[in-house]
């Protein structure tokens, strides 16, 4: 009993395990990646949901310079990242906040010229943060991506530390979320172009990096979405033209524009939403007069365009899953195979677009055998 008691208390006087610290991939493109954060307030919204303007936090995420003298900013605000875990039920201390690659505040790298702009909407529930790889993928390879939180659709921090959660779902959410995505989005777009002028929209006055004025291409402006993103994907696009192309990573669509189509280009990504299920993208696909795809990712759940593949294998270490644990979360495709799929298809759309080059949407790759092709 003695040395039991003995033994008991040597271990705890031994420090505690070290958080594990999450690894998100390394962007391929030519370009070291900038970003920053801003708070904007839409003075011309009354939020449904506190009866105060429509407030907001975005990212940009750019090609920058001089990256080495800026640090790097975390996947998440350390509040939110910590709401998230309880609400995963991962015990606190578990895992450190992931590193990004964008560098905080970095100047702008203007070489190749004005930068395209690809809006990002999450998926419900979820954070501006929730497909990572992808967004860092284009700045890499030269796009301006802003990362949109949709408020109280999602986990978000402001900076004076509050943290605001998702209200419930249900029906009678529903529609006053799409709305205010829309909004969102259109809204978001209206201050790129301030910023583009000049100006600065962040309300806590965040400085901008150096040389992101003039630099933004309004003429090559881009919405991508995941899941409930893929509605405000389509949704924004029926209501403004500044749009040009529409990418919606296993998404739906509101019944109206589906009915009423989009003549600008449009690709479907699907895994689990796809025209053979869901009535309303079918009818969207009939009434796309615009360069249209679809493509579909198999041996995938949901998430498999999402930063789940790259932190499930990750957190399964740490929280001792097993194989079937995974694949329950993530199907059987191999999570590496599946972050090839999400940096290479979002770019291979934008540039087909934008910059009107490459052949990856042509036709099925033996890169990519994981990815089907849909007429």
């Amino acid at each position: 009993m003695k040395s039991a008691l003995l033994a008991l208390a040597a271990s705890l006087l031994l420090p505690a395990p070290a958080p594990a610290r999450l690894v998100l991939p390394t962007p391929t493109g030519p370009h070291d990646v900038g970003t920053v954060s801003l708070h904007l307030v839409d003075p011309s919204r009354t939020d449904p949901f506190t009866n105060a303007p429509r407030e907001l936090m975005i990212s940009l995420w750019y090609p920058a310079r001089e990256t080495n003298l800026y640090p790097v900013a975390p996947w998440l605000p350390s509040g939110v990242f910590t709401r998230m875990l309880g609400d995963e039920g991962i015990p606190p201390g578990t895992v450190q906040v992931p590193a990004t690659h964008g560098h905080d505040g970095a100047p702008v790298d203007r070489r190749d010229g004005p930068l395209p702009v690809v809006l990002y909407s999450h998926g419900n529930n979820s954070t501006r943060a929730d497909t990572a790889p992808i967004g860092e993928e284009l700045a890499s390879r030269g796009y301006l991506v802003v990362t949109i939180d949709h408020t109280f659709d999602d986990y978000v921090e402001f900076p004076d530390g509050r943290v605001l959660v998702p209200v419930p779902d249900g029906s009678d959410n529903a529609a006053v979320i799409y709305r205010q995505r829309v909004a969102d989005a259109r809204f978001v777009l209206d201050q790129m172009a301030a910023i583009n002028a000049g100006a600065d929209p962040d309300v806590d006055h965040h400085q901008l990096p150096a040389g992101l004025r003039g630099t933004v291409d309004l003429c090559k402006v881009g919405i991508m979405g995941y899941s409930a993103g893929g509605a405000t994907v389509a949704g924004a696009m029926a209501e403004d033209r500044r749009i040009k192309a529409g990418l919606s990573l296993d998404g739906a669509v509101t019944s109206e524009v589906a009915a009423e189509g989009l003549d600008r280009p449009y690709l479907l990504m699907g895994i689990t939403h796809t025209r053979d299920n869901d009535p309303d993208l079918a009818a969207l696909w009939s009434h796309l007069t615009g360069w249209k795809g679809d493509v579909r990712l198999r041996n995938a759940t949901h998430v498999g365009y999402s930063v789940d593949e790259v932190f499930i294998p990750q957190l399964a270490q740490v929280m001792h899953w097993s194989a079937g644990d995974v694949v329950a979360q993530l199907g059987t495709l191999v999570p590496d195979r599946a972050v090839a799929v999400q940096q290479s298809y979002p770019a291979a759309f934008f540039d087909l677009q934008f910059r009107h080059r490459g052949h990856l949407l042509d036709g099925p790759s033996p890169r990519f055998p994981d990815v089907r092709y849909y007429p």
